[in-house]
């Protein structure tokens, strides 16, 4: 289990794999099932990928899907530019993973204004603003997020709810 979501039956579902694709169906395309229930399929997967995320988007947001790769490169993408399509398809590159930018460890849907936190496996924290990361199409391979050290790797991302004040208090 990578996510669960409280929606209210009118969401859109957004899924993604660590070798950078993501899919984007309606929510009713997937039936209700008891709690012994298999689930049906979201995304067809190439061998080797897995899902690594998922975010549950209202039909008429129109804020940006933040993709974050290994080596702490990442980019934000218009949420227009991914097309609905039926769930259990192959879906589409939602960003191109090579050796520099390594796989997807994480991709949220942000908004201007919103703050990110990244952690990495030597327990390197960076908080920074999601304004400052470049807006880019599906097939590029991002900017660099964080520096890191050879062998360091992006093990965790957050989107802060709060914004931090100016005298320090949320």
């Amino acid at each position: 289990l990578i996510a669960a979501r409280l929606t209210d039956g009118q969401r859109e579902v957004m899924l993604a794999t660590r070798q950078g694709m993501a899919i984007r169906f309606k929510e009713d395309q997937v039936r209700p099932m008891g709690r012994t229930a298999r689930g049906v399929t979201g995304i067809e997967l190439e061998e080797g990928d897995a899902v690594i995320a998922m975010e549950a988007l209202a039909p008429s947001e129109q804020g940006t899907l933040l993709t974050i790769c290994e080596n702490g490169y990442g980019k934000r993408t218009p949420m227009d530019e991914y097309r609905l399509q039926n769930r259990g398809g192959k879906g589409i590159i939602t960003i191109r993973t090579t050796d520099r930018n390594g796989p997807v460890v994480g991709v949220l849907q942000v908004e201007d204004g919103d703050e990110l936190m990244l952690v990495t496996n030597r327990g390197k924290i960076i908080r920074s603003k999601v304004d400052d990361i470049r807006v880019q199409g599906r097939d590029t391979q991002g900017v660099r997020l964080i520096s890191m050290e050879p062998d360091e790797k992006v093990v965790g991302q957050a989107r802060l709810a709060e914004k931090e004040e100016e005298n320090g208090e949320a």
